[in-house]
């Protein structure tokens, strides 16, 4: 092959290489899976926290309400992840928070203070519980001291 012939070659190649690497579809980055730490911290603690604020403002139609949002998120974070470590945590979720949300639903129901107080004492309690099961004792759960949501009024509304 002459020296021009060889140089074109090499040239053309140069050029198209580029095109080519242009032409072709990037892969797609897999899809983010948050895990057992992530689902708690983005739905099922908001919602504890959320909950205690509208008992607080015996706010019962929007305690049921976050009642509801709160169950759906447990039962999320144990489809979602299942298996953490050697821990069933779908199953471990259901057996410590069904009673005291039941208790929950029965005092917004009821339109009772005490009710709440108690009930959410024992759900706080049941999360906690479940810290230490997994051995992380060092996630404590309280009940709410202020709101961290300034953008939203926990109180009842007048129809």
């Amino acid at each position: 092959m002459s020296r021009h012939r060889l140089a074109f070659v090499l040239a053309t190649a140069l050029l198209l290489a580029p095109l080519a690497a242009a032409s072709q579809t990037a892969p797609t980055p897999p899809a983010w899976r948050p895990g057992l730490g992530d689902l708690m911290t983005m739905t099922v603690q908001p919602r504890h926290l959320k909950v205690g604020l509208a008992g607080e403002q015996q706010n019962w139609a929007y305690l049921a309400y976050e009642l509801h949002e709160l169950e759906e998120a447990v039962e999320r974070v144990g489809r979602l992840v299942p298996k953490w470590r050697n821990l069933d945590i779908a199953a471990l979720l259901a057996s410590t928070v069904k009673q005291p949300i039941e208790a929950l639903e029965a005092a917004a129901q009821a339109k009772s203070p005490s009710q709440f107080n108690d009930a959410y004492e024992k759900l706080t309690a049941a999360c906690n519980a479940c810290h230490q099961s997994a051995n992380l004792g060092m996630i404590v759960i309280q009940a709410p001291k202020s709101s961290p949501f300034a953008n939203q009024d926990f109180r009842p509304q007048k129809p």
